[in-house]
């Protein structure tokens, strides 16, 4: 794999990250679970790429971790958005979605020209 292509599916998810955590702190099981259920399991995020992830983001200020109970009564580690984390969701976002459209109209041209 190139590294443009891991700098892509590195984004990509920081961004899906920063989104299941824009309506409240989440442990990481959860936040998977969201991004499962969000793409209709289109997506599956495994431990090995999510906490990695999480902790990238966490060294880069984005989210703030804390210890917590989780609903199944077991001591988890919550993370939750940071304001450097909300305002670069709000920034990328908008880029994110416009390079999806884009390039899910390329590859649904019909002709060489993409029209």
């Amino acid at each position: 794999m190139a590294t443009g292509d891991i700098h892509i599916l590195r984004e990509s998810l920081d961004l899906l990250i920063l989104k299941a955590l824009t309506w409240g702190p989440r442990h990481g099981y959860a936040i998977s679970e969201w991004i499962e259920t969000a793409t209709d399991d289109a997506l599956f995020v495994d431990e090995g790429t999510l906490y990695p992830a999480l902790h990238r983001l966490a060294r880069r200020k984005m989210v703030d971790t804390a210890w917590g109970i989780s609903e199944n009564n077991r001591r988890a580690k919550y993370y939750r958005l940071s304001a450097a984390g909300r305002a670069r969701f709000k920034q990328q976002s908008p880029a994110w979605q416009q390079f999806v459209g884009a390039l899910g109209r390329a590859l649904q041209a019909t002709t060489s020209e993409g029209t």
